[in-house]
């Protein structure tokens, strides 16, 4: 299989996703009808047959008005051969059996014949095609060897076996060139339709990214603001000064909720550009902790993380920081604790608080455990969430690290 596997990887682009043209040629189907390659290839029967006709003088009949109105119709029937595929394969296959029934030539008609049937068989029309072509074999066999008696030329002989074979041959090859035709378009289109989905599956990934990114700067920022705006609502008359402090830090947070929120629209804006800012990290723990100070709780950190990957940081930097918005919004404690260790080949983030909760929401939609979560799990880690046996509430994530991160650990 895996040789199997290298070998198509090896083939060049078109055999494996089809040619350039194709797309064009196929969309001629429903839009217009395809003249520009039926008039060329009228014109090459017409001359072609009038050469055969002359090589076998003698032998076949020549050339008159109504053999060049059977390969005109022929040819013109060609032009409904991506709307009527099936009509177009008998009705190229019949005008050719009264083409050389009528013993004119044998040459180029052959090709009108060719074309209908690969088209009847390309569209998936298989027995259609295979049976214009039967019929077309067993009316040459009927005339060859019954029906020439009766017409031209007179005296005409029995046609060798021979020559049934030649034409059998013939339309054999004609039909492996058309069925391998279309197993590669089969390919192609599974191919096409599998890319297509791999792209819905990027962008799908990509909003539920974006969406992720904002839910946890919007819940933490806009739960900063609604404690705050209740503080200095509750102050405002008796302690003015307290509730300017409280106006400022809502200016400051909806300030940076409002950058990281540009920095992450700037990637729609300008897709496969370089954000303009670095994705934030455990180094920017400092001012999670100061921002949950302004919004009343006091937030202890120990430890410290490695080295980590830029995907790796901003995971946990949003898993810590949602934890701590979920302590703002749900729990009595004024007070959390956020715990980091490494070793053994993981990152260990614990955030623990001492509840009780309160039951309120604080405009939070819900999502926030469900995003950590995700986050973990897009990283091969784990979230553990729930209450302590002493009342209070546990955060715990593991984050896998990758193998250059645990060689800086080891160090």
């Amino acid at each position: 299989m895996d040789r199997e596997q290298g070998r198509w990887a090896a083939a060049p682009r078109w055999w494996r996703q089809g040619p350039p043209w194709w797309n064009r040629w196929d969309g001629e189907s429903t839009s217009r009808l395809p003249w520009r390659s039926t008039l060329p290839l009228t014109v090459f029967v017409l001359v072609g047959s009038n050469f055969a006709s002359e090589a076998q003088a003698g032998e076949r009949v020549a050339l008159d008005p109504f053999a060049r109105v059977l390969l005109i119709v022929g040819c013109a029937l060609l032009l409904f051969r991506k709307r009527r595929p099936v009509l177009v394969a008998f009705g190229t296959a019949l005008t050719a059996m009264l083409y050389l029934g009528a013993g004119y030539a044998y040459g180029p008609v052959f090709f009108t014949v060719a074309l209908g049937f690969f088209s009847a068989l390309v569209a998936g029309h298989r027995r259609a095609a295979w049976g214009a072509v039967a019929m077309l074999w067993a009316g040459h066999v009927l005339v060859g060897h019954w029906l020439y008696q009766w017409l031209p030329r007179s005296g005409d002989h029995a046609a060798p076996w021979g020559q049934e074979v030649v034409v059998a041959a013939w339309l054999a090859a004609i039909g492996a060139v058309a069925e391998l035709t279309r197993v590669r378009r089969e390919q192609w289109d599974k191919e096409r339709e599998e890319r297509a989905q791999a792209a819905r599956r990027r962008a799908d990934e990509e909003r539920l990214r974006i969406a992720r990114e904002l839910h946890d700067v919007l819940a933490h920022s806009i739960s900063v603001i609604n404690v705050q705006a209740g503080v200095g609502l509750a102050l405002l008359d008796s302690d003015p000064e307290q509730a300017r402090t409280a106006l400022t830090t809502i200016k400051s947070a909806s300030k940076e909720a409002l950058g990281e929120v540009r920095q992450v629209l700037d990637t729609l804006r300008t897709p496969g550009d370089a954000p303009r800012a670095p994705a934030p990290g455990l180094d920017r723990l400092p001012e999670l902790v100061e921002q949950a100070a302004s919004a009343g709780l006091t937030v202890d950190v120990e430890g410290k993380a490695p080295r980590l990957s830029p995907g790796a940081d901003l995971a946990a930097f949003r898993i810590v920081q949602e934890a701590l918005t979920n302590v703002v919004r749900h729990s009595g404690s004024r007070r959390a604790r956020v715990r980091l260790e490494h070793g053994g080949g993981a990152l260990r983030l614990r955030v623990d608080d001492d509840g009780p909760p309160t039951g309120t929401d604080a405009g939070g939609s819900g999502n926030g455990l469900a995003g950590m979560r995700e986050r973990a799990a897009a990283l091969g880690g784990t979230i553990e969430a729930g209450p302590r046996a002493d009342g209070g509430f546990r955060v715990l994530a593991v984050l896998p690290l990758s193998d250059q991160e645990r060689k800086e650990d080891d160090r």
